[in-house]
């Protein structure tokens, strides 16, 4: 089966259990996001080892992330059992006014599988079962995740706890789904698909603006909600630098290298004033950027 094909294939799965899965109760979307939770869990050891392999992540970041991903899961479950996203409202008639006003209800619905692009720099949290795909659960979307290469065996573990959950909760196959080839054309032919309802991307802003603009060139356009890149200026005044240089210049580097350099705050460029302080911090920080 050529990526198209299999495109379509997960594409038209997602649909077919879109109607069962948007009529399931909030107790029974709220019982899916609980028990992926407990399956990532349930991975152990296999899982933060895993992650460690394919990111150069350390343990401990691993491990925090495995939490956080955890307590999303938990944290929409609770949304989808308490119901308070759909905002039920009834708005009383009133046959005095002048046009009469008639009864209305109205409730927000879930619109449709979802298209879940995973993130480079957060192989759990914002992945294969980050806080995307769980708020998308939470509401009756099936979920379409394309998977990132950078991590692949961590998405087919990440993937396997979800689908089992889906196994275990007796919902369609089709309310998850995996696409796990790389390629940029895999990623726009899913995009197009007329199966797809809305869209989510965390990455680079080139790749995240080129994908938005497949959204809306649809026949139909469907939102389309990017997380994008930023270079993060920072601006260093020449009174903080005399007080404070060194500690400046230290927080500098730590925010740099935080998580092996691949948090999205980052900072991607310094402007200092030029003038004498701002041109002895800049020589004096390369010197020791290169002693590091």
């Amino acid at each position: 089966m050529n990526e198209n094909a299999k495109v379509d294939f997960a594409a038209n799965a997602a649909a077919a259990a879109f109607r069962p899965f948007a009529c399931c109760s909030p107790a029974q979307r709220a019982q899916l996001l609980r028990e992926i939770a407990a399956g990532i869990e349930s991975l152990g050891d296999a899982l933060i080892e895993c992650v460690q392999r394919e990111t150069g992540l350390p343990a401990t970041r691993v491990t925090g992330e495995r939490g956080r991903t955890c307590m999303q899961l938990r944290l929409f479950a609770d949304v989808a059992e308490r119901d308070e996203w759909s905002d039920q409202r009834v708005d009383a008639a009133d046959a005095a006014r002048i046009p009469p006003k008639p009864h209305v209800r109205s409730r927000l619905r879930p619109i449709g599988p979802a298209l879940i692009f995973a993130a480079s720099n957060f192989p759990l949290a914002f992945s294969v079962a980050g806080g995307d795909t769980a708020a998308a659960l939470a509401v009756g979307c099936p979920v379409l995740v394309k998977a990132h290469p950078a991590h692949p065996q961590t998405s087919a573990l990440v993937a396997g706890a979800v689908r089992a959950a889906v196994e275990k909760c007796a919902l369609p196959a089709g309310v998850f789904g995996m696409l796990e080839d790389g390629s940029i054309e895999t990623g726009v032919a899913a995009v197009r698909h007329p199966a797809i309802k809305v869209g989510a991307f965390t990455g680079s802003q080139r790749a995240g603006l080129a994908l938005w603009r497949e959204a809306q060139q649809r026949d139909q356009p469907i939102p389309f909600f990017a997380e994008m890149g930023s270079v993060n200026p920072v601006f260093l005044l020449p009174e903080a630098l005399v007080r404070n240089g060194d500690s400046i210049a230290t927080g500098l580097h730590g925010s740099m290298t935080l998580g092996v350099g691949q948090f999205c705050t980052q900072p991607g460029l310094v402007f200092l004033v030029d003038d004498e302080t701002g041109l002895r911090s800049s020589t004096s920080w390369r010197h020791w950027a290169t002693s590091m």
